[in-house]
């Protein structure tokens, strides 16, 4: 997770005062002020996998595209198939450009055949607002939602329990398939509640307007006390989503990352229509891939940053660290990066320069994390 420098233009959420209140601990990142931790990184990861931990993701951008050639339009610009979805389900994928590299990664929501909602990352949302106006113009219609537009993670094993006590629909979102969503009255305030997240754990997100976020977090907070619920900062957010093997636009994949080499080959489907990126990886794939993201573990004493170079035993630079940290469910040192494709298979053991220290590393099969 990379935090910025601190800014007069930073943005607030509608829950920046929420935070402050619990005592957040609140950083610059992505061009907003965001709270990194409120009690600890540990012990708001412990509580998602454990409880239930409630994270504001209101920095995250929603643009929704209508119209009859909407669903072309959003379908041409992603890697993955939305035909194959329906009304009132969800899809995680990645966007290209025309060299088959990232420009970010999204989740899909088709609303109906004429009306879909994307999610984009915040650092990203400026970009991608245009790509989709851009390829909207004179198919369909184009809104960036994102600030008129709240979100609220509530994640963890004790989350559903935690909204069937928020009343209106709270009981019946136990139903609610995973990647799938629908519109709900929770704590008074009409929101869309979707079976998704970004911890490894279950769990939804929950998107409503910016003028009820207080009165539903402060609610959810409230309710999920007995339950052991915690608010969860950034940090968490980053050890637990690292955990369970999801990539963080900017460390995982970018602009000089292709989803074949990062290990999202699952989200490019070739066999569609024309997409943007297409071409070049159909090009990529025939060739083969020179490099592959892996997961690793450090079996030796240190911890794996961004951007540490990892090398290999004859002493040579051959990749780099995306993500590290200690893994507090696994209680291990873990990390991922880019390793040559003759390095990737697990057991390959390697060390990371830990600022000057060569640490060993050995590679192991991901998720590090996954819940049963």
């Amino acid at each position: 997770m990379t935090t910025t420098t601190p800014s007069a233009s930073l943005r607030k959420t509608p829950l920046y005062d929420e935070h402050v209140a619990l005592g957040g601990r609140i950083v610059p990142f992505a061009g907003w002020e965001m709270p990194v931790q409120y009690k600890g990184v540990t012990d708001e990861h412990k509580a998602v996998r454990t409880a239930a931990g409630i994270f504001d993701v209101s920095h995250m951008g929603e643009l929704i595209l209508t119209g009859d050639h909407a669903a072309e339009v959003v379908n041409y610009l992603i890697t993955n198939d939305a035909r194959r979805l329906i009304d009132g389900q969800a899809l995680y994928t990645v966007a290209c450009n025309d060299a088959g590299t990232i420009l970010d990664d999204l989740i899909v929501y088709r609303i109906s055949q004429t009306k879909w909602l994307i999610v984009c990352n915040a650092s990203n949302r400026d970009k991608m607002s245009a790509h989709f106006r851009a390829a909207a113009e004179n198919h369909c219609e184009f809104e960036d939602a994102s600030d008129r537009t709240a979100l609220i993670a509530l994640q963890g094993p004790k989350a559903l329990a935690i909204l069937a006590n928020a009343g209106g629909d709270g009981a019946a979102l136990a139903e609610l398939p995973s990647f799938h969503f629908r519109d709900a009255k929770l704590a008074n305030v009409p929101c869309t509640v979707a079976r998704t997240g970004y911890t490894g754990e279950d769990g939804v997100e929950i998107f409503c307007p910016v003028d009820g976020a207080a009165q539903l977090w402060r609610a959810l907070v409230q309710l999920g006390q007995p339950h052991g619920l915690e608010a969860a900062g950034l940090g968490a957010r980053d050890t637990l989503r690292l955990e369970a093997r999801l990539s963080l636009y900017g460390n995982e994949i970018d602009e000089t990352t292709n989803p074949l080499e990062a290990g999202l080959a699952w989200v490019v489907k070739l066999d569609k229509d024309q997409f943007v990126g297409k071409t070049a990886l159909e090009r990529i794939k025939a060739a083969g891939l020179t490099r592959r993201l892996v997961g690793f573990e450090m079996t030796g004493r240190g911890i794996a940053r961004h951007g540490y170079p990892l090398i290999d035993k004859t002493g040579v630079r051959v990749g780099i660290c995306t993500s590290g940290s200690p893994g507090p469910t696994v209680g291990k040192n873990i990390g991922l990066g880019y390793l040559p494709a003759n390095m990737a298979s697990i057991g390959t053991e390697f060390t990371v320069d830990c600022r000057g220290r060569a640490i060993d590393a050995v590679v192991v099969k991901t998720p590090f994390y996954k819940r049963s």
